[in-house]
């Protein structure tokens, strides 16, 4: 099994997978080989999580055929941990996160030529809500990724327009913001761009064509925090919320805060 460089190279990639043996190989191949053509140094960090198909030896065998590849395995399903180990361990100057079944070469060019050319950029978004954005997917799923957004916006300040899907990062700027990170599941990189934004960090979408591979496995109802605004006798204790896993730290507490960097 590769292992990635102790050297840093120029760009990490990073993907995790669950339950992917029908999709991982086709999508990493199709990753590593579009970066060959691209010149820059790089490395593709598999991040399997509590897999229980073929995916674990999928990738092991996936990080034997091809140099750059290197894969890991977390023993529970939790995407949001699996993105967090990949940016704390990867080596790239620059780290992007892709999904198994949601990945452009197209947006990573576009994104890392604009962190390139802005050194106070420390995260560059795959909006599928901004103006320049090509949303196929289902009109229920637009929806609920409106209401998502409206609720962040209004209650939490929020100003970029999407939190979750592919994104490019400085990982110098972005380390210490993932390494503070209490929520995993479908709510960290919520919580990421939240402590960027607070923290003073440059943080900018890029319109994306969006069309889905599969119907989504995510139920809806995971990527919304739940009783945000709920008050009276049953609102959870300040600083939680509940989950379908059950509570977990919640971050999402107000607009204002003594530490930018502290939702």
């Amino acid at each position: 099994m590769s292992t990635q460089p102790d050297t840093p190279i120029e760009l990490a990639v990073v993907v995790p997978a669950h339950d992917e043996a029908d999709y991982l190989d086709d999508s990493v191949t199709d990753i590593v080989e579009g970066l060959r053509e691209r010149d820059r140094s790089f490395a593709v960090s598999i991040i399997e999580n509590g897999s229980t198909d073929g995916t674990p030896d999928l990738a092991r065998s996936l990080a034997e055929r091809y140099p750059e590849v290197d894969a890991s395995t977390l023993p529970d399903a939790d995407y949001g941990a699996a993105l967090r180990h990949g940016l704390l361990e990867t080596k790239g100057r620059f780290v992007v996160t892709f999904d198994v079944d949601y990945f452009s070469l197209e947006f990573l060019d576009r994104a890392l030529a604009a962190l390139e050319d802005d050194p106070m950029l420390a995260i560059v978004m795959a909006s599928k809500r901004s103006p320049d954005a090509d949303d196929r997917r289902p009109w229920t799923r637009r929806a609920v990724t409106a209401t998502f957004s409206t609720l962040l916006r209004v209650g939490f300040g929020l100003r970029v327009s999407d939190t979750h899907g592919m994104k490019a990062l400085r990982r110098s700027a972005v380390v210490p913001l993932a390494q503070a990170c209490a929520s995993g599941e479908d709510l960290f990189d919520t919580e990421l761009i939240i402590r960027a934004e607070r923290a003073g960090l440059g943080v900018t979408a890029l319109g994306v064509a969006v069309e889905e591979r599969r119907p989504s496995r995510t139920p809806v109802i995971s990527r919304v925090p739940p009783h945000a605004h709920r008050s009276g006798p049953s609102a959870p204790p300040s600083g939680w919320a509940e989950t379908k896993s059950g509570r977990i730290r919640y971050f999402l507490k107000a607009k204002t805060t003594t530490n930018p960097g502290s939702p």
